[in-house]
């Protein structure tokens, strides 16, 4: 979009917060970088330079603005729209791979050469791998720079910086501020004028909360890093409907893994560093989070794993557009704007139970996972609520005796033969996974039919045109509808939603009753 000169003018000039994360705008005479709707006055068209990314803008030698911080903005919805090189490139760095493994580790897990990736992403976001990284790494120093009281040494390593000088020099760059005048800003009481950045560009942290340090971890280097929890706020665009997003989390939650609690959705997260827990609560204009972590270190991660989850990147006023043509749905769009779809925080986690789910009932499901959990999951300490374990990883659920599961012999060999796959690594069902390679690899699995394929494509690969036409609640609305109630017809008239049938799978659940419709009660 940061192509259309003229469409990103109108959009500044309009202050219009549809498309904050979209492309960002810089301004040659002060040399500052602004998200579409910053409240101060628009420069002159003449002076304006738009970059499809945070980290573009910073390689040309832009600051982040101080008033609107852009850094805060919404995630770009494109990349959780596409299935391409570039968008699977732009999950993984968000998940922290080039943190962690580099870009030999992301190439690895594209399957081209870094060569490609660089190349490719240079072209479409006008930053590489590292670039777009390193932006990440400042965002996240921010949030704990004004959200917490930790020695800057500290800071610098949680956030991923290798040494304290290059966290200084990139801290300084970004943001025009030492990280000392960055603190003392919200000493001086300016947290609301200054939301906090979160990794990515895609959340952002209440100044004010600081995070109490329950115990600490040894950093490579051999520095130690407070452990503790952090408030933060995580923001979306609006419309959003809560509804079915946490009614579905809380309807199907796992005893000892999930639950709701006093009005929050909550859950353990198995992270590089050690166990976490998060609470998301909906708020009018935000989303609520509260993280528990062992290592700070893992805070940007947390943060993409929890937006991912929550779909909070989604367009809604674009998938309602397209939904809202169909007279079928327009009444349902229309009542109940910008539902979004229910991800999962772990791929591999969200297939197992899925195939737990296979022709049983909610409850019966949730009664299966909770002992795969109670036999396999690793304990965790949750002072703050409920919560007893993390979900098994497949290594742990490769060791499981088939003869023990209550459920018929099929139905067996299709987990253990899904375990195995993912344990080896023959099957991603990652952030960064092929959407159409994988639904082909699982479709051979005995067991898997569309049923099961396309739930996992939707929640876990967060494709947003998966469909699943033979789903017992699709077909009863289809039948109130008025709609066609055979798979093969009902997914040709569907082919009037695409490429939004995941959202159209959401407002077609909305007819029914069942409690994934329903927001919890506190």
């Amino acid at each position: 979009m940061h192509d259309d000169v003229e469409r990103c003018v109108r959009a500044v000039q309009s202050k219009d917060a549809r498309f904050d994360g979209w492309f960002f705008t810089a301004v040659i005479t002060t040399r500052i970088y602004c998200r579409p709707s910053c409240p101060v006055v628009p420069p002159k068209p003449a002076n304006m330079r738009f970059y499809p990314s945070a980290a573009a803008a910073q390689q040309a030698g832009f600051r982040a603005c101080k008033r609107c911080r852009p850094d805060a903005s919404p995630g770009s919805p494109q990349w959780n729209d596409r299935a391409d090189l570039v968008a699977r490139a732009m999950r993984l760095i968000a998940d922290g791979v080039v943190d962690r493994d580099g870009v030999p580790g992301l190439a690895a897990r594209l399957g081209y050469s870094t060569r490609q990736i660089e190349r490719q992403l240079l072209a479409e976001l006008g930053a590489g791998p590292l670039a777009l990284a390193r932006a990440q790494r400042a965002q996240t120093a921010r949030v704990l720079i004004e959200t917490t009281a930790l020695p800057m040494s500290e800071v610098a390593f949680a956030a991923g910086f290798a040494s304290i000088r290059s966290f200084n020099e990139t801290v300084r760059v970004v943001f025009g501020l030492s990280p000392t005048e960055l603190r003392n800003r919200v000493a001086r009481g300016r947290p609301a004028a200054a939301v906090a950045a979160v990794p990515g560009g895609s959340g952002s942290a209440a100044g004010s909360t600081a995070g109490s340090t329950a115990g600490s971890v040894a950093t490579s280097t051999g520095a130690p890093l407070a452990s503790g929890t952090l408030s933060l706020r995580l923001p979306f665009r609006a419309p959003l409907c809560p509804d079915n997003l946490f009614g579905h989390l809380a309807a199907t939650a796992v005893p000892g893994v999930e639950e709701w609690r006093h009005g929050a959705y909550r859950r353990t997260l198995r992270l590089p560093h050690g166990p976490g827990i998060v609470e998301l609560r909906p708020l009018p204009d935000h989303i609520g989070c509260q993280l528990t972590l062992t290592d700070l270190r893992d805070l940007s991660i947390a943060i993409s794993r929890c937006r991912w989850l929550l779909d909070l990147d989604a367009d809604p006023v674009a998938v309602d557009d397209v939904l809202r043509a169909d007279p079928v749905l327009t009444e349902l769009v229309d009542k109940l704007p910008g539902r979004r779809v229910p991800r999962t925080v772990d791929g591999a986690e969200f297939a197992v139970r899925a195939v737990l789910g296979q022709q049983v009932s909610t409850a019966a499901a949730r009664t299966h996972a909770a002992r795969l959990v109670a036999a396999h999951g690793e304990p965790v300490n949750d002072q703050g609520g409920g919560l007893t374990h993390l979900f098994p990883e497949p290594a742990a659920l490769t060791e499981l005796d088939p003869d023990a599961l209550a459920f018929p012999r099929s139905r067996r060999t299709t987990l253990t033969t899904l375990v195995a796959n993912l344990a080896s690594g023959e099957i991603d069902l990652g952030v960064g996974g092929d959407w159409e390679r994988t639904r082909a690899q699982l479709a051979a699995l005995p067991g898997f039919g569309p049923w099961t394929v396309e739930t996992i494509a939707m929640r876990a690969l967060g494709d947003p045109d998966a469909f699943v036409p033979t789903d017992l609640g699709i077909r009863a609305a289809a039948r109130a509808l008025g709609l066609p109630t055979t798979p093969r017809a009902l997914a040709d008239h569907a082919t009037a939603w695409r490429p939004w049938r995941a959202y159209a799978v959401q407002y077609l659940w909305a007819t029914g009753t069942h409690p994934i419709n329903y927001l919890p009660t506190p």
